[in-house]
């Protein structure tokens, strides 16, 4: 079956060192079962023999970037398997890595595979420093509570609200030189301020390389006069989006964020539960926090209090998010939002939902 030239179709189990490739026919006939280590040369040595533009899928699991790059410069058609749509897999009697892969290339001929976007290199780049930011913030915030915890361990009161800012470090500096803490817990503090000087340095370095990719983009500017988004969030939001015209409407891009509540139907019950959460963890946490603190003056702070009103806080702040992620839609693509206009008699299209 080595001569086999109708269109092929090929199963990739991806792992860390070694995956497990399946071709096969459009009719299911498998051609091949290989396993081979993760190299460019020994991937393509296989995809050659899957004749012209194989159609190749893989899922979207740890480290897929390099894979995708490499099959598409070798002329395959590359698919990314959503991983919450072949999670079934897990249920099977039998699993192993030929399975996988096999059933991979038997949902893409059979044209029921659940697909997730496959982001271009320049996309990838952006948010690998916005992921990147965003990490070093979070070990900066852990450094912080470990200086909160050893002040509380010896018994220092913080009467600042930040312990950070300028009364807070006074604070800080007076017990460094001072013998009020013993030698263990200051060594500790002054170790985690060192650290912190160092986070601070290289977050102001990463978002200054955002700020130079997204210098030229209009949509960026165009998500920063919403109220509530600044730099550092719309930035978040342009990554971690992507290209706004795969999303067709307001409600798709919120749902792909995972802003809209479960829905259970069967019969005559209907069961609609919390938000999904089954998307990026970062869109959902700018658009909540670029709400927090809007003033009852905005539109979107006037809905969030109105919502709260009757639901109760956070509800109302969940409700807020995903109309502001409903702004932040038009600010990309039309790089304007008439809904936020202040100036009267604006009109909108009541069939596309355009504001």
């Amino acid at each position: 079956m080595e001569a086999y030239a109708g269109r092929q179709f090929v199963g990739m189990d991806l792992h860390r060192r070694r995956s497990v490739l399946v071709r096969m026919t459009a009719e299911g006939e498998v051609l091949e079962r290989v396993r081979v280590v993760n190299d460019v040369d020994r991937l393509a040595a296989v995809i050659a023999r899957a004749g012209e533009s194989p159609e190749v899928v893989l899922e979207a699991t740890y480290g897929w970037y390099w894979a995708v790059d490499a099959l598409r410069a070798q002329g395959a058609v590359v698919h990314l398997a959503h991983p919450l749509g072949v999670k079934a897999f897990e249920y099977r009697r039998v699993k192993n890595d030929e399975r996988d892969a096999a059933d991979l290339a038997d949902l893409l001929r059979m044209g029921r595979l659940p697909e997730a976007w496959i982001a271009p290199p320049a996309t990838r780049e952006l948010r690998e420093l916005v992921r990147h930011r965003a990490k070093l913030v979070g070990l900066r915030s852990h450094c912080k509570a470990e200086v909160h915890a050893v002040l509380a361990k010896c018994g220092v009161t913080v009467s600042m609200s930040d312990l950070f800012g300028i009364a807070g470090t006074a604070l800080l500096d007076r017990l460094r030189d001072s013998s009020q803490l013993a030698a263990p817990y200051a060594a500790r503090i002054g170790s985690l301020r060192r650290i912190m000087d160092g986070l601070d340095f290289e977050i102001d370095h990463t978002a200054g390389m955002v700020r130079g990719r997204l210098a030229l983009h209009q949509g960026y500017a165009a998500v920063q006069q919403i109220p509530g988004i600044g730099p550092t969030l719309a930035a978040v939001l342009v990554a971690e989006i992507g290209d706004i015209d795969r999303f067709t409407r307001p409600e798709q891009l919120t749902c792909w964020a995972g802003l809209t509540p479960t829905h259970h139907e069967s019969d005559t019950h209907v069961h609609r539960g919390r938000i999904t959460k089954q998307g990026s963890r970062l869109v959902r946490w700018a658009v909540v926090e670029s709400v927090q603190i809007l003033p009852d003056t905005t539109a979107v702070g006037q809905f969030r209090d109105r919502v709260a009103a009757r639901r109760g806080h956070n509800i109302g702040v969940v409700a807020a998010a995903r109309r502001q992620l409903e702004y932040v839609f038009y600010a990309l693509r039309d790089h304007h939002v008439r809904a936020l206009d202040t100036q009267p008699h604006k009109h909108t299209d009541k069939h596309t939902g355009a504001a």
